[in-house]
């Protein structure tokens, strides 16, 4: 083993995209510092920030490298992380999340144990801005496999963009997050991954993330088109024999999945339209359910 293969044995190099995080940033990177796993390093990419970020990064130091970039969203943000990174693994944590100091150990001890395992997450806890619990997101317990699931059922990755920890060599393989996507450019790369390597998840709320009540309402119309243009470019990695009534089942969910978002947010007729498309997507494997929605929509019940 070289000097330079050595050095990255075991190391996990985490990368913190931030854009105008001067309000929680240090949160995020005081719960990495306090991570019980030593060998580590802190890529803190700031993405065009107006606000403090920088002079609050600033207090650190040496304990943390800072890319300083023009903004260009998420995906060119942790695309700058992944290029930086020098350790075996590389976990995503998100500005405003947080971890317990057990995980990256954790995730760690899954990956030496189990070469054939590329990436994994832990249960996570959800909160509200104010730090009130509001849930949890427990692992995925499907008996379909991992990529048929993710098809079937898209937020099935605890975490996600703050859960996940990857070997860094499995980007060589798959590419990195997709700059054309304007949001679910994390489903996007957990699909690309389950396709080539094995996934495992820690049955323990080891990553905290705060959910924004407004953040769906906003970006609704952006979400659905970016998950429907997901959805369509990865279909080819599904076997064959599921690119037909499965992927089809699938993209039904997401459609049915943001029509009742938007029945919720008051664009009632818009969200009746999308789910009679979708029940022209996938009429056997989804029609009972869609047929239910629809019924319960066009009598003004609430969802």
């Amino acid at each position: 083993m070289t000097p330079a293969s050595e050095q990255a044995r075991h190391r996990v190099s985490v990368v913190i995209p931030a854009y105008n995080a001067a309000g929680f940033i240090r949160r995020a990177v005081d719960s990495v510092l306090a991570q019980t796993w030593p060998r580590r390093d802190i890529i803190v990419v700031n993405d065009g920030s107006t606000d403090d970020t920088l002079r609050e990064l600033a207090t650190y130091r040496d304990k943390i490298r800072i890319i300083d970039k023009p903004n260009g969203g998420l995906p060119q943000a942790r695309n700058s992380g992944i290029r930086a990174a020098t350790g075996e693994y590389i976990a995503f944590l998100d500005a405003d999340d947080r971890w317990l100091p057990e995980k990256l150990a954790r995730q760690v001890e899954i990956l030496v144990a189990d070469p054939e395992v590329g990436f994994c997450s832990t249960v996570t806890r959800v909160e509200d801005p104010g730090g009130s619990p509001s849930g949890e997101w427990p692992c995925p317990h499907s008996k379909e496999p991992l990529l048929n699931t993710l098809f079937l059922q898209n937020g099935v990755i605890p975490g996600s963009g703050s859960g996940v920890m990857v070997r860094r060599e499995l980007f060589q393989r798959v590419g990195l997050f997709d700059p054309t996507l304007r949001s679910l450019e994390d489903i996007d790369m957990w699909m690309r991954l389950a396709a080539v390597s094995r996934y495992a998840c820690i049955d323990e709320a080891l990553t905290v993330i705060v959910k924004h009540p407004d953040s769906m309402s906003r970006n609704l119309e952006t979400m659905r088109e970016a998950a429907l243009q997901v959805m369509k470019k990865n279909r080819e990695l599904l076997h064959e024999k599921d690119r037909g009534g499965l992927w089809r089942a699938g993209y039904a969910n997401v459609m049915a999945d943001y029509a009742k978002w938007e029945y919720r947010s008051g664009q009632r007729m818009r969200a009746i339209a999308h789910l009679v498309a979708a029940l022209g997507h996938s009429p056997i494997r989804r029609g009972r359910m869609l047929a239910g929605l629809l019924l319960a929509m066009t009598m003004g019940r609430p969802l």
